[in-house]
């Protein structure tokens, strides 16, 4: 068996792979290495919270009762975005924090999401610990009578939430109209509140979430219906985020896409100039484009990179005490606010600095050009094994001498499913389209 956790948490198709029973071993391992090993105390807390996808309901029971048997008490939370839970785990001074979410996947798939102490991602040493607690699950815990751990249902969960995103909030954007797509997820009460706080004036799409429809043809992964909304309404910009709100994407009054890469670009030239970017750095994955290396390169701001994931933009925000990083998907992280990727705090920012020096989004934007990019999944039977295929590696190597220094390859095993992602850029779009292309069909063929 291969390794359980992801790049982001246990993730997998709701009561197939990801089963009640295994959720339920999983809270009792997660309690098991995080609070009960780790605190010492005789009672430690968790925080729960999920998305509002239907087998959620599933699964927070049995979460629930994994953590309620090993002797952990549960503050319940309900449906709110993955960073809230994050930031509760904190509030509530709680050992651990659980969100059960697949975050973007469509909603047959769901997963689990595990906090430390004080909202912390997890490092992979205490996953490998979870991991092997799962597979001796006899030797978790099992008090009785007064020890068994017990339910509270939080009655000011997102009112905290939402106070703490005011205090992230640097201007007023009285003025200023948006278009939120909330993915028929997590965000759909929070975030239109958040803005509508922050004084903007808020048109709601895919806010009504009833167990099946969210991430359905919305959301940040399916941009049309904002972009039609925003020219529709003649708002300001239009803001889309994902099942579990940790990611922001974003279009600007003309519907043109403003992705993660041009975001951070933003963020980073406005907290520089504040002497907020902690090390002059930003932190950025691989799969973030080379415009964002040129642009930041030209504003006078270093670019780290790291793996695909933003647990690893976490760590290297917290091994240099970075202040910005995320990735082009949209997860933007902001340590000074946040333990982890908030797309409503990403849009408030964002929003901040249009209010803050009367520029559109597409005056903004224009700091960075994007370099034409090409993505193509490839689904395969052993992400892997085809990933280092020596076949594989011969045609990147091919491709890459053809670019020379005008252009990059990325292959990678997607961290989630049995994909394997080609991703070309180059200074011409057919050239990266056929070089993708090509690359795809040797990725299918081994």
């Amino acid at each position: 068996m291969g390794r359980m956790f992801g790049t982001d948490g246990v993730r997998g198709l709701a009561n197939a792979e990801l089963s009640a029973e295994l959720a339920l071993r999983i809270a009792g391992a997660a309690a098991s290495v995080l609070a009960l090993s780790e605190r010492g105390t005789p009672r430690p807390t968790a925080v729960v919270g999920r998305d509002p996808r239907a087998s959620g309901e599933m699964l927070e029971a049995a979460v629930t009762a994994g953590l309620c048997a090993a002797g952990v008490d549960v503050i319940s939370v309900g449906v709110l975005p993955t960073p809230a839970v994050a930031f509760l785990t904190g509030a509530y001074d709680a050992a651990l924090g659980v969100m059960i979410s697949a975050s973007h996947n469509p909603m047959p798939d769901n997963g689990i999401k595990i906090f430390a102490a004080g909202g912390h991602k997890l490092d992979d040493e205490s996953e490998d610990r979870i991991e092997a607690a799962i597979a001796d699950h006899d030797q978790i815990p099992r008090p009785t009578g007064a020890a068994i751990g017990r339910v509270t249902v939080a009655t000011d969960a997102a009112e905290r939430y939402l106070a703490q995103l005011a205090r992230a909030t640097t201007h007023r954007i009285e003025g200023l109209s948006v278009v939120v797509d909330c993915a028929n997820g997590a965000a759909s009460a929070v975030g239109p509140a958040a803005y509508r706080a922050a004084g903007a004036r808020v048109i709601e799409i895919h806010s009504e979430p009833d167990g099946r429809n969210i991430n359905d043809g919305c959301g940040s992964t399916h941009l049309e219906d904002l972009q039609a909304a925003v020219l529709e309404h003649g708002a300001d910009l239009g803001i889309a985020h994902d099942g579990d709100a940790d990611r922001c994407l974003a279009v600007d009054a003309s519907g043109a896409v403003v992705d993660g890469d041009a975001i951070m670009s933003i963020l980073a030239v406005a907290m520089n100039e504040a002497g907020e970017l902690a090390g002059n750095t930003l932190v950025a994955t691989v799969m973030s484009n080379l415009g964002l290396h040129i642009a930041m390169r030209g504003a006078g701001i270093a670019v780290r990179t790291t793996a695909v994931g933003d647990r690893y933009v976490l760590e290297e925000l917290r091994s240099g005490s970075f202040s910005l990083g995320g990735e082009q998907s949209g997860h933007v992280v902001l340590p000074g606010f946040g333990t982890t990727g908030d797309g409503i705090l990403t849009a408030l920012r964002l929003m901040s600095r249009m209010a803050q020096t009367s520029r559109s989004l597409a005056d903004l934007a224009a700091v960075m050009e994007t370099l034409p990019q090409v993505l193509v999944n490839v689904r395969v039977s052993d992400k892997a094994a085809v990933a280092t295929a020596p076949a594989v590696l011969a045609a990147v190597a091919e491709a890459e001498q053809i670019l020379g220094e005008a252009g990059r390859v990325l292959l990678r095993p997607s961290g989630t499913e049995q994909l394997v992602r080609v991703m070309v850029e180059a200074t011409e779009i057919e050239v990266a389209r056929k070089l993708a292309d090509d690359l795809a069909d040797r990725v299918a063929s081994v």
